[in-house]
């Protein structure tokens, strides 16, 4: 099933040449990135590769949804950190595909609230709707 927007807020643009040995920028120059396989690849590393953009992206935006759940609730997310591991592998039929763990912690929040507010953001966060179904997300909390 497929999530239509019902209002653009906002659209981002990269350009990249050159594929995982190459080169990305944004629209507004503010991205300007080498891009480079990983040594555990077989590349030569020396420059961010795609999963590396997407774990940021990823942790930075479930972070923003953790503050909107945390605001609705009454907690302060404010001290929260989010990490996301992004790995790349085969799956089958010889393609490749992505799994992504979200570690969420918010120091001076017990488990439980951390745990629910975690699963609430999940709903909320954007990159977690377009991964939905598609990929294996796993949520840890502190």
């Amino acid at each position: 099933m497929t999530t239509a927007l019902t209002k653009t807020l906002y659209t981002a643009r990269a350009t990249a040449h050159g594929g995982r040995s190459g080169h990305a920028v944004s629209s507004d120059g503010s991205l300007d990135v080498d891009l480079r396989p990983p040594t555990e690849m077989g590349g030569q590393g020396g420059g961010t590769n795609p999963e590396q953009l997407f774990a940021a992206g990823y942790a930075g935006c479930f972070q923003s949804a953790l503050g909107v759940v945390g605001r609705r609730a009454g907690v302060d997310t404010s001290g929260s950190l989010v990490e996301a591991d992004v790995s790349i592998g085969t799956i089958p039929g010889g393609a490749y595909g992505l799994a992504v763990v979200l570690k969420v912690a918010i120091p001076g929040v017990d488990h439980d609230t951390v745990k629910s507010l975690t699963e609430a953001a999940d709903q909320v966060c954007p990159y977690s709707n377009a991964t939905r179904g598609n990929i294996d997300v796993t949520l840890e909390v502190d």
